[in-house]
């Protein structure tokens, strides 16, 4: 028996404000409200884009991400080409985004592949990288995948 191929679905996560999450995500990511519930006990909303669901906001949490915990690391975007990254950078710099390190970074010394890294209002971590295209930075941190140490 042959195992059936997967690719990743959707990621869902918690957070504290689903108004603020969702308009944060459709600001930096451009995506469109596939549904949502933003009345009652149980608030959620649903983004992507062209009708395939990419994340979901579930208003069920407090506090801030704890980065210290056991569980997701952070969630990566990729794009075409570091022109694409750069145009997302200008956006977040917009709207007064922290950023992990400044600027590009590749994903480790020497490496072609980087990107931006930052964290949404619920501190949850963030990166968009383009494959190709980061070797001429310097990297932040020396042997190891900078992706993994943010």
């Amino acid at each position: 028996m042959s195992t059936p191929a997967l690719q990743t679905g959707h990621v869902g996560l918690n957070v504290t404000d689903l108004a603020r999450s969702t308009a944060f995500y459709h600001q930096v990511f451009a995506f469109e409200t596939l549904a949502e519930q933003t009345d009652g006990d149980r608030r959620f909303a649903l983004l992507g884009r062209d009708g395939t669901l990419v994340v979901a906001l579930w208003q069920q949490s407090g506090g801030t991400f704890p980065t210290d915990r056991p569980g997701l690391h952070h969630l990566s975007f990729q794009v075409p080409d570091i022109e694409a990254v750069r145009r997302y950078e200008a956006v977040l710099r917009d709207l007064g985004v922290q950023f992990a390190y400044d600027g590009i970074v590749p994903h480790g010394e020497g490496a072609s592949s980087g990107g931006i890294f930052f964290s949404d209002p619920d501190g949850i971590r963030l990166e968009i990288y383009a494959p190709t295209g980061a070797d001429t930075a310097q990297a932040p941190v020396q042997g190891a995948p900078t992706c993994g140490f943010f």
